[in-house]
């Protein structure tokens, strides 16, 4: 197993409460946020098991899916549906992306 799936898996436990106050602010936005921060831990977990391309595509897909997962944050937060994330969260954020980049690169 790869070191950063935990983390991804902490990160889901750490958007829940702001996923909670967006889905009542903004149904569809949460369900995105859901669904994209799902697909994050999803295409990790089966990249972890593929081989050659198929790995490196379901690493490009967990890659997409935890900027995508941003961005949902940096829109509830624009649209005022939750405060600024703190620095923890845009750190694991960061590490993740960090951890993906070199993972489709071929960078372990």
């Amino acid at each position: 197993m790869l070191n950063i799936y935990p983390v991804v898996l902490e990160f889901i436990g750490s958007i829940r409460p702001l996923l909670a106050q967006i889905e009542r602010r903004d149904r569809d936005l949460g369900r995105q946020l859901r669904r994209a921060a799902s697909s994050v831990a999803l295409n990790l977990g089966e990249g972890m098991y593929s081989r050659g391309e198929l790995k490196t595509a379901r690493y490009h897909t967990a890659l997409g899916s935890m900027r995508e997962s941003w961005s949902c944050l940096e829109v509830a937060q624009a649209f005022g549906y939750v405060r600024a994330f703190d620095a923890t969260l845009g750190a694991q954020m960061n590490q993740i992306i960090g951890t993906l980049v070199r993972l489709v690169e071929g960078k372990r």
